[in-house]
């Protein structure tokens, strides 16, 4: 049986693969996922950021590989992945991109329940959803291309926005035929007959 790891928090993650560039003190650690967008992909803070750096010191996955100071700042440690740390970091990136499993979203567990908002409130509310999911389908959209721009970012280091921006358009696609199906009547409630053609319950 394969020992359980003891590093699990996605944000170490993150970590791991800015180290794979250079090594970094944690303060350039956040400022790179938050101008790479990365933030809301890891949910990043800087409490958690430091929590997640001690954790893999600590577990011998990172250590010190030198010390910066700017100015009058305190000076800050530059962390680098450890061999062991390489191992784990590549032996656990590998094992999530070949596995599928279970993501418990937010959404997926509204959607389980949406019969209960009723057939006008749950077509008012996914085609609000649809107006911000396009909102953030441009957003990454005009991300991608500033990125991609000769003298820029190599694809590979944006493919996760890529990856999101094509999760969003799926999501969209089926949120606004989702909302359709209830305009038209084709999505029928439980103990409720809609009409295909005819005026919608306004109550």
């Amino acid at each position: 049986m394969a020992e359980k790891r003891k590093v699990t928090n996605t944000l170490a993650l993150a970590v791991m693969g800015l180290l794979q560039e250079k090594p970094m003190h944690p303060y350039e650690m956040a400022s790179t996922l938050r101008e790479r967008q990365m933030d809301t992909v890891f949910k990043l803070r800087t409490g958690t950021l430091y929590d997640t750096v001690e954790a893999l010191s600590r577990n011998g996955w990172i250590e010190p590989h030198a010390t910066q100071r700017e100015g009058n700042r305190p000076r800050r440690t530059v962390y680098a992945p450890t061999d062991h740390g390489q191992q784990e970091f590549l032996g656990w990136l590998d094992e999530i991109i070949r596995t599928p499993a279970p993501e418990y979203l937010r959404f997926l567990s509204a959607v389980s329940y949406l019969g209960a908002l009723g057939p006008q409130r749950a077509e008012e509310a996914l085609n609000e959803r649809s107006q911000r999911l396009r909102e953030q389908i441009e957003a990454s959209r005009t991300q991608l291309e500033e990125a991609m721009a000769p003298g820029d970012l190599p694809r590979l280091f944006m493919i996760e926005v890529e990856y999101a921006l094509h999760m969003a358009e799926a999501e969209l696609a089926w949120t606004r035929a989702t909302a359709q199906e209830i305009r038209d009547g084709s999505l029928v409630w439980p103990h409720q007959t809609i009409p295909a053609h005819g005026p919608r319950d306004r109550s």
